[in-house]
């Protein structure tokens, strides 16, 4: 059955000589596994860049229940990045958000309200006033609450680790992850560099402890290197 929908794709692996399966959280069926077949010719190089991660495309989709991949009738980028393909730090933070969102969501797993988030968060990485510094971290806190861990406040975050909380370093994250956790970025407080990549380590951990088989988040180094 032909449908028609919206999605974010996550990313690629190459099939065969010149295919690709791709992976696409989409609003309507949640995530699902396409294969492209001569996306990867010659002839049809540039079509590759419509499965970069996290680009944003419209769809007719061929839904067959039961099936693993399935396959894509029609596809189209629903805008083009201004910024996001051009500035390296940009780039850095759309690799770490797509690899997030490949540990967080699972085959068949649709949530509209999860999807929409994800839409607005891809549109202000890719907006001229986004704020590099603390996105990444914005992006862990927010996507909590539409995957149903989001913390009540700083103290329960941290119950909910195994941390030492007697060090002045617990102190002081105590205090800007509160701020965090009910201010908007545009309005952000200014987080030293230290206690910004502690955070974002722990929400890494607390995920961790959130989802089964999270794992490790290959980027985060490039991440941290980008934002040094």
């Amino acid at each position: 059955m032909l449908k028609k929908t919206t999605g974010i794709v996550i990313g690629y692996t190459k099939y065969r000589e010149t295919s690709i399966i791709t992976k696409i959280f989409t609003r309507e069926l949640g995530l699902k596994s396409y294969v492209v077949n001569g996306v990867r010719s010659s002839k049809s190089a540039s079509k590759v860049a419509l499965f970069q991660p996290l680009t944003l495309v419209d769809m007719v989709v061929y839904d067959k229940e039961n099936a693993n991949i399935q396959r894509i009738s029609e596809i189209k980028s629903d805008l083009s990045f201004q910024r996001i393909p051009f500035d390296f730090i940009r780039s850095g933070i759309s690799m770490f958000m797509a690899e997030v969102l490949g540990k967080v969501v699972f085959d068949n797993y649709q949530n509209e309200l999860l999807f929409d988030h994800l839409r607005v968060k891809i549109l202000s990485l890719d907006a001229a006033d986004y704020q590099p510094g603390l996105f990444a971290l914005y992006f862990l806190i927010s996507t909590s609450r539409y995957l149903g861990f989001e913390p009540e406040d700083a103290a329960d975050f941290f119950l909910q680790l195994p941390v030492d909380q007697t060090g002045s370093n617990y102190k002081i994250k105590l205090q800007f992850l509160n701020q965090l956790l009910v201010e908007e970025p545009q309005v952000a407080p200014q987080v030293p560099g230290n206690i910004k990549r502690q955070l974002l380590d722990d929400w890494i951990l607390f995920y961790k402890i959130h989802i089964d088989g999270f794992g490790e988040i290959k980027s985060l180094q490039v991440l941290r290197t980008l934002l040094s």
